[in-house]
């Protein structure tokens, strides 16, 4: 637990952080990282985590606002490699593409 009384320290943010973080939002995540995962990796469309945590309950709008997509701190305390990729904002419409999370099994790759 965190002493509300001092500096909150570098090691129990990601605890305090995924706290934070409604159950649903985690088993989106890992439902898709489970659907996806071959070769050692998943990849997984921002569009479609965000369906699924609307199926289970959550507002669309609370998701950004509450920044439930930034899972990447946990997942990485848990092992894994997490690439997020979206388009820049100077993109054309031609190279326009749907911005994804990579999940990769670590002890598989060198970061």
């Amino acid at each position: 637990m965190v002493d509300k009384t001092r500096p909150i320290m570098p090691n129990e943010v990601v605890a305090k952080k995924k706290d934070l973080f409604p159950s649903e939002a985690f088993e989106a995540f890992n439902e898709l990282i489970t659907e996806h995962f071959t070769s050692g990796s998943a990849i997984i469309k921002q569009k479609d985590v965000v369906a699924l945590m609307v199926q289970k309950g959550l507002d669309k709008d609370e998701i950004f606002k509450n920044g439930w997509l930034d899972v990447k701190t946990a997942y990485r305390a848990a092992g894994w490699k997490v690439v997020y990729d979206k388009p820049a904002y100077n993109e054309t419409y031609d190279e326009f593409y749907d911005a994804t999370f990579t999940f990769t099994n670590r002890t598989k790759t060198r970061e």
